[in-house]
């Protein structure tokens, strides 16, 4: 085994990055941009194929939107060498060292260890899919869907069968998603769902909109089921999912129960973690207790602004916004990261699902009194050509008004509308003071009060009435 010295090489600090995705990457980009080579080392470790990808795109190549894999690429591990940054790939980082500032390394390939010592270290794990421990799981034709590795190995997948039954297990985000793109392939899709309604992100109410959407496409949803094995054939592949009632055929089965935070490596450091097993930081997404050790991206848990509690959410937006507060910081500079307030896009064929704040079952864990409204609008002036149906819901606290949640389904124009209850949470606004809000307004673009607005002056008077 050997060893990388750390200080004292060239006089220069070392900063190590462990993962080479959206955090671990912004971080090293920014950290170089304001300390130069000849002040700072900067080596980074990723265990994978590629560098700065983005996971979210994966439903959309797989599904023939996104035309080639390396669209996905933002920057290559040649264009990171380009900027002296050390990006090592095929390498994984075994075991971290916090007293002795070092971490040990692994080659994927050849399998060599070595350690490498660090002045400042940027952990940017990620996260993992759940794969449940059920009988079948791990069959060939079983996929997750996390990295650009996964989305290939699904694609090969696809290609190579000669069954079109797919199963897709759970409703989330990337189940949806993947089971647009799977249909979009021509594929016989059932999600198999152990919610009441898809899109547990969502009330349930507004979840049910989401179903008719997926039906309508011609998928069949399974809801309040729970898989209890994958079964197989003679061949040892994939033949069928199984729940308590019944069985569903599948010549290839997409896993899309979630994510966890990949913190295995932080854990056996004795690195604190919260509830949802994500690191623990403070504003400058310094991992608490250790002043040379930074987190972000999937892998830690976030203030949510709403709630006041910390919130396990991982999304590439947050991913790059911490990657550069992690990096203004480890070069010298400052920056902080408040907190999120828990926005949300994604869309089914042209239905478009938006959520920012608390749910109804959020806020009553956390103990807030509220009042809910749902409307229904139009995208555009009703008279106006192209005008489709939304459905706005929010959710007001009782008695202050303060804004705590909007959820929105519908159709183009609806998703994006999310943003302006976004800064509205931000901005710790009521929903009165929304309805005075000064939005753009012509017949293509929103009927004359923005259905957000409609939304708002039904919960400020909802408010007033209680």
């Amino acid at each position: 085994m050997s060893m990388s010295g750390g200080r004292g090489n060239g006089g220069r600090e070392r900063l190590v990055v462990i993962g080479g995705d959206a955090t671990g990457m912004s971080a090293a980009s920014q950290a170089r941009r304001l300390r130069g080579s000849a002040e700072l080392e900067i080596v980074a470790f990723e265990r994978g194929h590629f560098s700065s990808f983005s996971a979210c795109g994966i439903p959309y190549w797989v599904g023939g939107e996104v035309p080639e894999r390396d669209k996905l690429i933002a920057r290559t591990p040649e264009e990171h060498r380009a900027r002296d940054i050390d990006l090592r790939m095929r390498t994984e980082v075994t075991e971290i060292d916090p007293a002795g500032q070092r971490v040990r390394t692994r080659d994927v390939d050849s399998g060599a260890e070595s350690w490498t010592s660090y002045d400042k270290l940027v952990i940017a794990t990620g996260a993992r899919p759940v794969r449940p421990d059920l009988p079948g799981t791990d069959a060939p034709g079983v996929h997750g869907v996390q990295t650009l590795d996964d989305g290939q190995a699904l694609l090969d997948t696809l290609g190579r069968t000669r069954g079109r039954r797919a199963v897709v297990v759970g409703a989330g985000y990337i189940g949806v998603e993947m089971a647009e793109a799977l249909i979009n392939r021509g594929f016989e899709v059932t999600v198999v769902n152990r919610g009441k309604e898809p899109m547990s992100t969502l009330d349930p109410d507004m979840g049910r909109l989401v179903h008719r959407a997926l039906e309508g496409l011609g998928i069949t949803m399974v809801n309040d089921a729970e898989v209890t094995k994958v079964l197989t054939g003679p061949d040892g592949r994939v033949r069928a999912v199984a729940t308590e009632d019944a069985e569903y055929p599948a010549d290839v089965v997409i896993l899309g129960i979630g994510v966890r935070p990949e913190t295995a490596l932080a854990r056996a450091a004795g690195l604190p973690l919260g509830a949802r097993g994500g690191l623990l930081t403070d504003l400058a997404m310094r991992v608490r207790g250790h002043e040379d050790i930074w987190a972000g991206g999937d892998c830690v848990e976030v203030l949510n602004l709403v709630s006041g509690q910390e919130q396990y959410v991982p999304l590439g937006t947050h991913a790059n916004k911490h990657g550069q507060v992690i990096g203004t910081n480890a070069g010298g500079g400052y920056a902080t990261f408040p907190g999120v307030v828990g926005t949300a896009v994604s869309k089914v064929c042209d239905l478009e699902i938006a959520r920012t704040g608390l749910r109804e079952k959020d806020a009553r864990r956390v103990g807030l009194r509220f009042e809910t409204v749902t409307i229904e609008s139009t995208s555009r002036a009703g008279y106006y050509p192209g005008a489709a149906p939304m459905t706005v819901k929010m959710l007001a606290e009782s008695r202050t008004g303060r804004l705590l949640g909007v959820q929105i389904v519908g159709r183009e124009g609806a998703g994006k509308r999310v943003d302006i209850a976004a800064v509205a949470l931000t901005a710790r606004m009521t929903v009165d003071q929304m309805t005075a809000l000064d939005l753009g307004y012509a017949p293509p673009f929103s009927p004359v009060w923005d259905p957000v607005l409609v939304a708002a002056r039904k919960a400020a008077a909802r408010v007033r009435d209680a």
